[in-house]
């Protein structure tokens, strides 16, 4: 038995060590799951970058970029309004992880030559770094994304080496678009024009050189730009807006389609920005906000029909303030909601999922940046009237346009103004340079409603318009940046307090180096 025994065994090891080999052969094929491959494309990572980055961006608009520079305040939960800020997660968080996909776009397009995508993945970096430095001030940057290299507690850079990079980022996208064939899939700002992203790089570095005009002469490089627009084309018209088209269907529509309409409405029209309105019988008052409910306007209204609450109530104020002083007509009721083009679809039944899109940077935003640098001296090209102007007439016929996408004509009829709102003194283009940039600023402060926080950083430059802390609020000063996020505090604290001890305090009303007092 005991040699029968060994004879059998040993073609049963002579098979299973065969089948075992074999196996281990083709171990590699056989374990491949091609519903998760090891690499990705281009075309699979850019839809998720630029959506991320536009749901953050009108996300920080909504919640705080408005309320900060007054175009709404709010009637509850103004902890927001009264600048009670602590530290701020995101875009910090949001932004860095969705910048490991764009680096991952970076090494995959720079390995096949694909030039187009590594193009835009330099312009939506330098989109995203830029909106966090304006917000925090100096941040890891060079040592940022690098992990795989065993760099896992980033040093943090000095804003104005981010900003060096920014821009020669910018100024390498815009050699890199147009240079290789590849089209353009997942692309779904501009649905893969090319030209579009390059003037999209253009005018972005046009507005970082603006930004940091008090620090740096952007003279040379703004008109490096301007003077060439064949190699460095910008902006011609709304049509090259970057703006994020949002869809009928679920879950690609608007931002604020599907949030609750008690959300909604705890933002209302600020007394700040009505004022300048209704002073200049601006008709993007009916874009912008809806006619009180006790007014019984319906869509549109007289500009009696709409009215605003100021900005820094305490809690108990602002819900019950009554605008005509009447304490039996205070309320909700008695104060306008922000307008039907951005209305959930809980709150009226003519919210649209399509009107609103969530802008990047606009061509009326560009025009003004023209205008200042103009009327500056920064370049040399075109008239500053003229580049003021394009940008008012812009912005009316950007809010026409889209209210017509969302089917509200009655609205889009009205918000073109009658001929003498260009020539009213608070409007026209006449007086001393330092009126005439007034007024700059102001059209462009009017223009960016909703633009992310692009009217907040603008305004810590200029100072126009006046902002005043409401009578509730925690400082007496308007909040100059956001505080680093917890997190970044507790896990890279040795770097943390690195860039605290250069920049300053870890406070709201610390400048960031651009922002010269």
């Amino acid at each position: 038995m005991k040699v029968k025994y060994h004879y059998y065994i040993k073609p049963m090891v002579l098979f299973f060590a065969l089948v075992c080999f074999s196996c281990d052969k083709d171990f590699e094929e056989i374990n491949s799951n091609p519903n998760s491959p090891e690499t990705v494309s281009s075309s699979l990572l850019l839809p998720n970058i630029i959506r991320n980055a536009a749901n953050e961006i009108v996300g920080k608009g909504w919640g705080i970029g408005n309320v900060v520079m007054q175009y709404t305040a709010k009637i509850q939960f103004t902890n927001e309004d009264r600048y009670n800020w602590g530290p701020e997660g995101n875009p910090y968080s949001v932004f860095y992880n969705t910048l490991r996909d764009v680096n991952n776009m970076e090494l995959i397009s720079g390995e096949l030559g694909e030039n187009n995508y590594l193009g835009v993945a330099l312009v939506m970096k330098s989109l995203m770094y830029a909106f966090m430095t304006d917000a925090y001030g100096d941040l890891p940057y060079t040592e940022a994304i690098g992990a795989k290299e065993g760099i896992n507690y980033p040093k943090f850079d000095r804003q104005d080496v981010i900003y060096d990079g920014i821009l020669a980022d910018l100024e390498r996208a815009n050699q890199l678009l147009g240079s290789s064939s590849e089209g353009l899939d997942g692309d779904i700002l501009f649905q893969g024009d090319v030209m579009k992203w390059k003037k999209l790089a253009n005018s972005l570095r046009l507005r970082a050189l603006m930004r940091l005009s008090d620090r740096e002469d952007p003279s040379a490089a703004m008109q490096s730009i301007v003077s060439n627009p064949d190699q460095f084309p910008l902006f011609e018209s709304n049509a090259d807006n970057a703006a994020l088209q949002y869809l009928q269907d679920v879950p690609n529509q608007h931002y604020l389609y599907t949030t609750r309409s008690g959300s909604f409405d705890e933002y209302r029209l600020s007394t700040t920005i009505e004022g300048y309105l209704k002073d200049m019988n601006d008709p993007r008052l009916f874009a912008y906000f809806q006619p009180t409910n006790d007014s019984g306007a319906g869509l549109i209204g007289d500009p009696d029909d709409y009215a605003g609450v100021p900005n820094g109530l305490a809690d108990e104020n602002a819900y019950g303030y009554s605008p005509s002083g009447d304490p039996n007509k205070g309320g909700s009721n008695f104060i306008s909601r922000v307008g039907l083009l951005f209305s959930c679809l809980t709150c009226s039944e003519f919210a649209s999922p399509v009107g609103f899109q969530t802008i990047l940077m606009s061509y009326p935003e560009l025009q003004f940046i023209l205008a200042e640098a103009r009327e500056k001296g920064y370049i040399s090209e075109g008239d500053a009237a003229t580049y003021y102007d394009n940008g008012m007439r812009a912005s009316f016929d950007y809010y026409e346009e889209r209210l017509r996408v969302a089917n509200l004509n009655v609205l889009a009829d009205a918000v073109q103004p009658a001929p003498e709102y260009f020539s009213q003194a608070e409007v026209a283009y006449l007086g001393s340079q330092q009126e005439k940039l007034t007024k700059i600023a102001t059209q462009k402060w009017l223009a960016l409603f909703f633009n992310g926080l692009e009217g907040w950083f603008d305004w810590r430059r200029t100072g126009i318009p006046e902002i005043q802390p409401g009578p509730a609020a925690y400082i007496d000063a308007v909040p100059v940046r956001f505080m680093y996020p917890t997190s970044v505090q507790a896990l890279n604290r040795d770097n943390y307090q690195d860039a605290v001890n250069v920049q300053g305090e870890d406070r709201i009303t610390t400048r960031v180096w651009w922002d010269v007092d």
